[in-house]
């Protein structure tokens, strides 16, 4: 099953490869239009999704990230077409020179080929992937989890659709319709066939295709972000950045999950933020030091545990440690974070500077939310994921993120005619 939808992406590659900008953002646009006129169908699919999710006790936070919406489908439709917008990387020069000898050599944008996405539980992506995609000329073999497996059969049918009214070949985006998890890891070792293998969901996910693919694999997601709260810092302000990186949408990656408090401003600034955190519902896990400030505060308040420290909560739930110092908190985010998103809030720039150079994460935060990190946010339209390695991408990963680049040398005797 595989290898034969690994060679027909191959063979729709090719074709993608050629078109032009006009022709990839005309079948973008038919994608957005179809996802809009047959939201009945995909959002009824969606529903048996959430039927079956509620059934086996799936957790709120990953119902969030499972559930679609009229809103939110159309707002999914809407992200589509401002990929359109987005400036097509395919063919762009990097750079180029002319050699001693004559050669004339230019570095060219070209689609990696095939990419392989493996989730769980956000049927967006389906959307998300294909778009960026077909915009730099990739084909895609997705594979949802068994948690989507409707909503993704509905979605992927509804831009097979588009792609064949356009011209286009519907192997240009291919769904794993079977939810056995065999199928995952024989698409680990699919290397003949794809050329990048990008994971988005749990740890587990991350570390089994880290270990098993031979396919080069594009990790993170996985968002341990923290916040530090320095000693020379306005609290209304802090307060209000804090609440929005916890409590927008709590079970995005880019959420806060730990904020560590200077022990200077700890008295003063806890029951301050157990007030306004009480206001949003959100349960205070605070460290032995914070404890004392916080246990008779409006807000619920446990104890903290290890584990706590380094998974993501993805609900309104919030780690507080309370640090001596700034050089304590960048060490705490060394060894708990996650490399994704961590902010410094504070009015002293040498302290600022001071963090940003010291905190080795894909995004470093000056006064502002972590849930900045984000394709859209950051004006890359939308992001296939957000990477926390260093080779070939890092942080949102947007269209020249799916591209690699090819040499071309040019004699001097090319008649140009």
């Amino acid at each position: 099953m595989l290898e034969k939808m690994g060679k027909a992406a191959r063979e729709a590659s090719w074709q993608l490869a050629q078109l032009s900008t006009k022709q990839k953002n005309a079948a973008l646009e038919q994608i957005a239009d179809l996802l809009e006129q047959e939201s009945a169908v995909i959002l009824a699919a969606n529903e048996q999704d959430l039927i079956q999710a509620r059934a086996n006790d799936m957790t709120p936070a990953l119902q969030d990230r499972l559930l679609l919406t009229q809103d939110r489908l159309k707002n999914i439709a809407d992200d589509v077409r401002k990929v359109c917008q987005l400036a097509d990387p395919v063919g762009q020069i990097i750079d180029g020179s002319q050699l001693d000898n004559g050669l004339n050599l230019q570095r060219r944008r070209v689609p990696l080929g095939v990419v392989g996405v493996i989730y769980e539980a956000r049927p967006n992506v389906t959307v998300d992937v294909a778009a960026l995609c077909l915009k730099t000329g990739n084909a895609a073999i997705l594979r949802g989890g068994k948690e989507t497996h409707n909503t993704n059969l509905a979605v992927t049918g509804v831009i097979q659709k588009a792609l064949q009214s356009c011209g286009i070949s519907a192997d240009a985006i291919q769904a794993i319709n079977n939810p056995d998890r065999e199928l995952v890891t024989q698409l680990l070792k699919l290397d003949r066939y794809v050329d990048m293998l990008i994971p988005r969901g749990g740890a587990g996910l991350h570390k089994l295709c880290r270990e098993q693919s031979t396919i080069p694999v594009i990790t993170g997601g996985i968002g341990v972000c923290h916040t530090f709260v320095d000693e020379s810092v306005d609290f209304d302000k802090a307060i209000s950045v804090l609440i929005n990186a916890k409590v927008q949408r709590p079970s995005a990656c880019n959420s806060l999950e730990t904020v560590l408090i200077h022990e200077k401003i700890a008295a003063e600034f806890l029951p301050m933020l157990s007030q306004k955190m009480a206001e949003q519902k959100v349960t205070l896990h605070a460290s032995l030091q914070a404890m004392p400030y916080l246990k008779n505060g409006p807000a619920k308040v446990v104890d903290v545990k290890p584990e706590n420290l380094v998974d993501e909560w993805l609900s309104l739930d919030l780690n507080v440690e309370i640090v001596p110092a700034i050089d304590a908190a960048i060490d705490h985010i060394r060894t708990y974070g996650t490399a994704h998103s961590d902010a410094i809030l504070t009015e002293s720039i040498s302290q600022a500077d001071y963090f940003v150079q010291r905190v080795d994460s894909a995004a470093v935060y000056v006064n502002a939310s972590t849930r900045f990190t984000d394709g859209g946010q950051f004006g890359l339209g939308a992001e296939v994921a957000v990477s926390t390695q260093k080779l070939h991408s890092r942080g949102p990963m947007g269209l020249d993120a799916l591209t690699t680049y090819k040499w071309i040398g040019y004699g001097d005797f090319l008649n140009r005619t």
